[in-house]
């Protein structure tokens, strides 16, 4: 029986990065997978959430769980939405009626790289860099934390043509981003954003691949407000061939 996957784009995708949302869909789309965009689909509720609003976060999540029924599988671009989802949505459900809705949504959301190397066993989706490139990974810290996100983007990316993966000091060290907190912490913020982008000038590659387009918008603003020459792109784009 064919399966019915969803593809949940995100927030900031959606707003902001739409090219980062066609390049997921793409690389899908690639591996013969059948993807259906729910219109109705809105915030996973990770903002109220952080910021401590439970009920509310409960309620846009309630309409998570009415707009994403019934599909076998949820895969978006982002580790921190799918972490929501999958690590917070259990927590956020546990004493309410729809706590068994709740466990299921959960256990169906996947990462994109995940769902590519977990689900469909793909590490190798055929795609060549026009030239010759040193790149390096950033670790986001809900992917890697919550929905353990670190062989998948590596195994798929080691075979990548013309690609070759450099280790990035302090890969797995939060950039400083998380929404609120850069905007309550700023200061803290900034101080691990400056030693995030030291190690990234300081790397040979020629650009640093994450999988959260929160974390490629902070770090690539101060890599900008700073001169550097390096960017951070989103791991869907590399995958699409669109680097």
């Amino acid at each position: 029986m064919t399966k019915r996957v969803a593809y949940f784009v995100t927030c900031i995708i959606d707003a902001v990065f739409p090219d980062i949302g066609e390049a997921a869909l793409e690389v899908l789309e690639k591996q013969g997978v059948s993807v259906e965009f729910p219109e109705a689909q809105t915030c996973c509720g990770q903002p109220a959430f952080n910021s401590g609003f439970q009920d509310e976060t409960r309620k846009v999540a309630e309409h998570f769980l009415d707009v994403f029924k019934g599909y076998d599988a949820i895969v978006t671009p982002s580790g921190s939405c799918a972490a929501m989802v999958h690590y917070y949505y259990p927590e956020l459900f546990k004493d309410h009626p729809r706590r068994d809705e709740a466990m299921q949504i959960a256990s169906r959301t996947f990462e994109f790289t995940q769902y590519l190397v977990d689900e469909l066993s793909v590490t190798d989706v055929g795609v060549s860099l026009s030239k010759p490139a040193p790149a390096a990974i950033h670790d986001a810290c809900h992917g890697l934390r919550e929905m353990h996100i670190s062989r998948q983007p590596r195994a798929l990316l080691s075979n990548v043509k013309n690609l070759t993966l450099t280790e990035l000091a302090g890969h797995d060290q939060c950039c400083g981003f998380g929404g609120l907190f850069a905007i309550k912490m700023g200061e803290i913020s900034s101080a691990m954003l400056n030693d995030k982008m030291m190690n990234i000038n300081a790397n040979d590659a020629d650009f640093i691949i994450a999988g959260d387009a929160s974390c490629m918008m902070h770090i690539n603003g101060g890599l900008s407000r700073n001169q550097s020459t390096k960017r951070v792109v989103h791991i869907a784009e590399v995958l699409a061939g669109r680097i």
